[in-house]
């Protein structure tokens, strides 16, 4: 029997971590892939008169009659999946291929794989033979990436990538230094040779950072930017640019039995210059004091002329018990993970904490935030309980200490989203910031509320104060979604689509993300588009409706909760 042939555009489409994503969140995953498949690759291949010749696992492979029209597919499929949980690397060739029953082999379809393997996560790349089909007929931009040596393949192909289609994140605008002395505490190196170590080590810089940012004439860079900085090598001048300071502290922490020695350099960003350099040494239940050496230490040679009563306030810890302060550490090496299991480890090690210290303010008021991160991650199990257990927390930890910034901060935001009580959570966020200015949550904090009670345009104005203090923050998700809803009550859903999407490229499924993408579409007219976001937000959150999800936020104006209500029916989320 004579072997059929044709000469065919192939295009493949793979996930980008799939099998990554499989390993975490298994059934989630294959939810996803079924509605991008469905949403939207099966209508980008009838549209332009392709056909799905073979789906395995989280590939696609896709024949059509010509490069114009598998490239017109490629362009609609990353398009309408720019906001998608699962990002794609897609590639095409024209050639030709063996026909065997309704499936296709050869090096038609083997070349078309290997050059969506060098296609960027959310890109299109395609070889010498599509470019030279399309260039003159799609008004296109193009890179040409020369002759490429691939896998299996006997001669290097010529690869081209359209310009453009790979999604980027906005560049950080070069920051200036503030008009104050400007500092950020590097993560110290853990010198015990024990990983079990590592939180004890960054709990101590944390608690620096800390005591540092209660000096209101000094600029501090919260924990969560500088910590990015963590198990990295560095430039110090490129991290003083990045993070627009002056001046950075480095050191390093052994812990040895019940010794604890911890050394610390301070260091000019501009001329990488060493200013001061010293070694703190002490018996483990002195490990306060020695936190107050290394601050005293740090303020003294930036030339501070402090009163002494804002040097005792810096000093407070919240608790004198070596054990719960010990939890406290644990607690927070797992709040900032942002997983609803490690969510629910740092609310038990916070727990643990009151139960031995039952006035440590601070562990109250972390425990409450728990509460709210539950809430608005939809990971409570049962909603009365939980929320009130999460108020019963925040107002303890009020009554406990309404002197620390960073107890009034969180148990001030959980009294706002849980309690609803709009008017003292803004006013104990308020009191917070006073406090302390340079605390980088204080603002976020500040500007959720500021939503809640109506006011976009000052919400906007605190979160863009909370990114300058922490321009590098892992949790920055948190912040950039509160500024797309600002915008979203404000009516700038261009600027919401943006921002919804910027946090997705980095967190794919991040729900509160998804469900301002699908609004933010909804209300551009753009139907499409809102659908893929709408079904991503039901395969991750399958009894997500219109009726659950807008009590979620405790809207002050009527207003905002209609337009809410309608931008989540528009988009298609059920009643």
């Amino acid at each position: 029997m004579t072997e059929q042939r044709r000469l065919a555009a192939i295009l493949v489409a793979d996930v980008v971590g799939y099998a990554k994503r499989v390993g975490s969140d298994e059934a989630g995953t294959l939810a996803l892939l079924q509605a991008l498949r469905t949403q939207v690759i099966e209508p980008a291949i009838g549209k332009h008169a392709g056909r799905l010749f073979k789906a395995v696992g989280d590939g696609f492979l896709v024949e059509f009659a010509s490069a114009v029209q598998a490239m017109e597919a490629a362009q609609a499929i990353q398009r309408a999946n720019a906001e998608g949980a699962l990002p794609l690397r897609i590639g095409i060739h024209v050639g030709d291929v063996v026909v065997q029953a309704d499936d296709l082999m050869g090096d038609g379809v083997n070349i078309a794989a290997r050059i969506e393997g060098v296609a960027e996560p959310g890109g299109i790349a395609i070889s010498r033979e599509v470019h030279a089909q399309v260039r003159d007929k799609l008004d296109l931009g193009f890179e040409d990436k020369g002759e490429i040596a691939l896998k299996n393949l006997a001669r290097p192909v010529h690869v081209f990538s359209i310009a453009g289609s790979k999604p980027t994140a906005a560049m950080p605008p070069a920051l200036t230094l503030p008009d104050k002395p400007s500092i950020a505490v590097l993560p110290f190196q853990n010198m015990s040779g024990d990983p079990e170590q590592e939180y004890f080590v960054d709990g101590i810089v944390d608690d620096i950072i800390s005591a540092l940012s209660r000096f209101k004439w000094l600029f501090v860079i919260a924990r969560n930017s500088s910590f990015t900085y963590k198990g990295t090598a560095i430039d110090i001048r490129q991290v003083g640019r990045n993070l627009g300071v002056r001046y950075v502290l480095e050191g390093s922490i052994r812990k040895a039995g019940e010794r604890v020695r911890i050394t610390g350099q301070l260091i000019d960003a501009a001329s990488g210059a060493h200013l001061w350099a010293e070694r703190f040494e002490g018996a483990l239940q002195d490990v306060f004091e020695l936190q107050d050496r290394v601050t005293a230490s740090v303020v003294g040679e930036l030339g501070s002329q402090l009163q002494l009563a804002e040097m005792e306030r810096a000093r407070s810890k919240g608790t004198e018990n070596l054990t719960a302060y010990d939890h406290y550490l644990r607690g927070m090496d797992r709040l900032y993970v942002w997983t609803r299991e490690s969510n629910r480890e740092a609310l038990g090690y916070f727990l643990k904490a009151i139960e031995i210290d039952q006035n440590y303010a601070m562990a109250y008021g972390l425990a409450a935030l728990c509460y709210s991160l539950r809430k608005q991650s939809r990971w409570i199990v049962d909603p009365v309980c939980e929320n009130a257990e999460g108020v019963r927390l925040a107002r303890r930890a009020i009554e406990l200490d309404r002197d620390d910034p960073w107890v009034l901060g969180t148990a001030g935001f959980t009294m706002a989203y849980i309690a609803e009580e709009l008017e003292f959570g803004a006013e104990c966020i308020a009191e917070c910031l006073a406090l302390n200015p340079n605390y980088a949550f204080g603002w976020t904090f500040s500007g959720w509320v500021q939503i809640y009670l109506g006011n976009p345009d000052d919400a906007l104005k605190h979160l863009e104060q909370a990114r300058r203090l922490s321009p590098h923050d892992p949790g920055i998700m948190q912040l950039i979604t509160g500024c797309a809803l600002a915008h979203y009550f404000a009516g700038r859903y261009e600027e919401t689509v943006r921002l919804a999407g910027q946090v997705l490229r980095q967190v794919p499924n991040f729900l509160p993300a998804l469900r301002m993408a699908a609004m933010g579409h909804a209300m551009l007219g753009q139907q499409d588009r809102a659908s893929v976001a709408a079904a991503h937000v039901l395969a991750l959150d399958p009894k997500a409706s219109v009726s659950i999800l807008v009590p979620l936020l405790p809207l002050h104006r009527p207003e905002d909760r209609e337009r809410y209500r309608v931008g989540l029916a528009r988009a298609g989320l059920p009643d």
